[in-house]
């Protein structure tokens, strides 16, 4: 079995770590609509992203 040959600092460790992150995407509320959106992205009911229309609504 390896063993290290020095102890790993604690800042070592973190930034390895910074990579590490949740599986399950974030999820915000469109402004307009309320329906439930990935951020930065257009919502996919209305259509709108920043209080632009962007694209037409899906029906």
């Amino acid at each position: 079995m390896a063993v290290p040959k020095r102890r790993m600092s604690k800042m070592k460790g973190r930034k390895r770590r910074t990579h590490y992150t949740a599986l399950t995407p974030t999820v915000v509320t469109c402004a307009s609509c309320g329906a439930p959106t990935r951020p930065h992205f257009a919502c996919p009911s209305c259509g709108q992203y920043r209080g632009r229309q962007t694209r037409p609504a899906a029906e």
